[in-house]
């Protein structure tokens, strides 16, 4: 008896990698999946159904219950038909791991239109559509008086939450991915749907090229990078006896870490009375400090290169 017996999951991006963790460890542990990936590039050039594909087949090799589907999640007719997939070949869906994403890093002033527009679209776009064709399907169990107990697990990244610099289209994408986890938690939980997200600390396509072999895993040791280690959490969360919900967490090696979201920070506050003056915000500040002491100083002789 698995965690997730009789459930069905479509995971997204579940060709390689990560994804392709989170797709067999769900199977092991009872659920039906839709194997998604589009199968292109870490660049998001090109497509293959051949990585969906041998996932499901190594699901249904060990016994579990898997199909392929190689529709663009970042397509709003592609999202509804992974969802679609899930009901017409399983008859329900459960649980929804947003895994899909691509990498194009460039410093910001050599970021191009479509390097943003390309990483923008497959991991925001792709993970707001595929939630809202999932989540249009569990309104209408609920609606019909079906006691829902759904979940989506998105993925962001610690570059979105802490910031990276060389990557300001996936950081920002990323950021907006842990706040949209958080809104859909709030408007999805009438409806019996929890909505978390990870921050995964693994080795990957995606981290092969900024890294190289500096997350390579010693013979003998456990390795800490492998991305097997992340997915025991993703189904702890896809879970119908999980409570948690509108959070985000950093999962990798041994490790799973709670992240704050923004808060005011009571240390750094100026108040006065009616509208400030310029003159007085400067000499506020000065009192108070720049916030984390890091001062800013413009530097002419490299911002002219």
């Amino acid at each position: 008896m698995g965690s997730l017996d009789g459930l069905v999951a479509v995971v997204t991006g579940a060709g390689r990698g990560i994804g392709r963790e989170h797709a067999l460890l769900l199977a092991a542990e009872g659920a039906a999946v839709v194997v998604n990936d589009l199968g292109g590039a870490a660049d998001g050039t090109g497509a293959e159904r051949s990585p969906a594909e041998q996932v499901a087949d190594e699901i249904r090799a060990a016994g579990g219950r898997a199909v392929a589907n190689a529709d663009d999640v970042a397509d709003s007719a592609g999202a509804a038909r992974v969802a679609e997939t899930a009901l017409r070949e399983f008859e329900r869906l459960d649980v929804l791991v947003n895994n899909a994403g691509i990498l194009r890093d460039r410093v910001l002033v050599n970021l191009s239109d479509e390097d943003w527009d390309r990483v923008v679209r497959v991991n925001l776009r792709g993970t707001f559509l595929t939630t809202r064709a999932a989540a249009a399907h569990w309104r209408e169990r609920s609606k019909a008086g079906e006691q829902v107990r759904a979940s989506v697990v998105n993925t962001s990244s610690e570059s979105g939450v802490f910031g990276n610099p060389g990557q300001a289209n996936y950081a920002a994408a990323k950021a907006a991915v842990a706040s949209l986890t958080q809104v859909a938690s709030k408007e999805l939980a009438r409806y019996g749907v929890r909505v978390n997200a990870i921050l995964p600390q693994a080795r990957t396509r995606l981290t092969e090229g900024a890294f190289g072999d500096a997350l390579a895993g010693r013979e003998g040791e456990f390795d800490r990078w492998d991305p097997a280690n992340v997915s025991p959490f993703v189904a702890y969360l896809a879970g119908p006896s999980t409570e948690i919900t509108g959070e985000v967490f950093i999962v990798g090696g041994s490790r799973v870490q709670r992240v704050r979201p923004w808060e005011r920070d009571p240390g750094w506050k100026l108040q006065t009375e009616g509208r400030w003056t310029v003159a007085d915000l400067e000499k506020a500040v000065a009192g108070a400090g720049v916030p984390r002491g890091e001062k800013w100083t413009a530097n002419p002789s490299k911002a002219a290169r």
